[in-house]
């Protein structure tokens, strides 16, 4: 499986992959997590490939190669769907942050992304991840709640991805991000 997880700096990308990459190595798999920080600490671009199989050669998921893109803000998303191969699954968080050039004034924020993406030959699954983690009181919880989309779009059993998550996510924040995997999950 090749996943493309892309985000804005402090979504959680990079915890996301740890998730992940986790749930792989439990599963007896070989793994691959490969992470661009980008300009993270500044709103900029973080974009991480998590790679498995029974052998992995390469930590990077080139264009046109990834099962799943799973796109914690909606401008993300739309720079990394042609990383899907045909066929391919773009989960979507509806959430827009301006990247710099719109905050600057010089550019303005794509308008009708999820329609255009709605075109394209991919599975689509758009959600208003941000209000979902609002709703079980922690934001930071968006990319878990992306996670269980993401589990219920895969093969792999629910108490694997429970495992993974327990062993990834610190003690005093493993709750609520159960309760927010819990949402995304049942959702899909």
């Amino acid at each position: 499986m090749n996943i493309v997880i892309a985000a804005v700096g402090g979504q959680g990308a990079l915890l996301a992959s740890k998730i992940i990459g986790r749930l792989a190595q439990n599963t007896g798999k070989d793994v691959k997590v490969s992470e661009i920080h980008g300009m993270s600490q500044r709103g900029g671009s973080v974009v991480s490939y998590v790679k498995f199989d029974d052998k992995v050669y390469s930590p990077i998921v080139e264009k046109g190669t990834a099962d799943i893109v799973l796109a914690f803000e909606m401008l993300e998303g739309a720079r990394y769907a042609s990383y899907l191969k045909a066929g391919g699954t773009l989960i979507v968080n509806t959430q827009k942050i301006d990247p710099m050039p719109v905050i600057t004034g010089q550019k303005d924020y794509p308008k009708d992304l999820i329609t255009k993406l709605e075109s394209s030959n991919i599975n689509l699954i758009s959600v208003d991840a941000l209000n979902m983690a609002i709703s079980v009181n922690n934001i930071k919880t968006v990319n878990v709640v992306l996670i269980g989309i993401m589990a219920q779009q895969t093969k792999i059993p629910k108490k694997e991805w429970l495992e993974a998550i327990t062993e990834i996510v610190p003690q005093k924040f493993l709750t609520v991000n159960l309760k927010a995997f819990e949402l995304g999950y049942n959702l899909a």
